[in-house]
């Protein structure tokens, strides 16, 4: 898996995961969904935006390698 795919992929799955959840919400609304919800998923997009920028600058670092080795 290329580290472009493996960025989009996560982009992917967390999308998922949301939609997932926001269906789960509409039947599980008590103190334990909130606090599964803020403990896990309240921050978690912003955590994937950084991870992602992080992919991004290792797949620009992975390319200079490569080119710098040719």
């Amino acid at each position: 898996m290329s580290v472009v795919s493996a960025s989009a992929r996560l982009i992917q799955s967390t999308k998922d995961l949301m939609l997932e959840w926001e269906r789960t919400a509409e039947r599980w609304q008590d103190a334990k969904s909130r606090e599964f919800h803020e403990a896990y998923l309240e921050e978690l997009p912003q955590h994937v935006i950084r991870a992602t920028e992080a992919i991004e600058e290792i797949h620009t670092l992975l390319r200079k390698v490569k080119a710098d080795c040719e």
